[in-house]
């Protein structure tokens, strides 16, 4: 359905009729953007890949989670169905400066 597309603002709107929008499942965006990564990244990137995968997805769900949540870390973890400590020791990881929300 989508062999070496690229997502764009004008793939998406071309799924809007009528003020409607049409459920696409997130797993075919995520395979488009991994076929399209590894294309440029996996001869750079032998090793420890399923460790730098889970970093780049992490980061900008917890961007997305904790701004919903205007930075309520206990409404966030639940909403992840995480533990809040878990979730804590996450945002340190990908936030040096505890600024959790953007």
């Amino acid at each position: 359905m989508f062999n070496n597309q690229k997502i764009s603002s004008q793939f998406i709107v071309s799924n809007i009729i009528n003020e409607k929008v049409f459920y696409t499942p997130l797993i075919n965006y995520i395979k488009i953007a991994l076929k399209n990564y590894f294309l440029i990244v996996i001869e750079k990137t032998e090793n420890n890949l399923y460790q730098m995968f889970l970093s780049e997805i992490e980061k900008p769900l917890f961007d997305s989670i904790m701004q919903y949540t205007r930075g309520n870390q206990t409404k966030a973890a639940l909403i992840l169905g995480i533990n809040r400590g878990t979730l804590r020791k996450k945002l340190n990881l990908y936030y040096q400066n505890n600024n959790f929300t953007r």
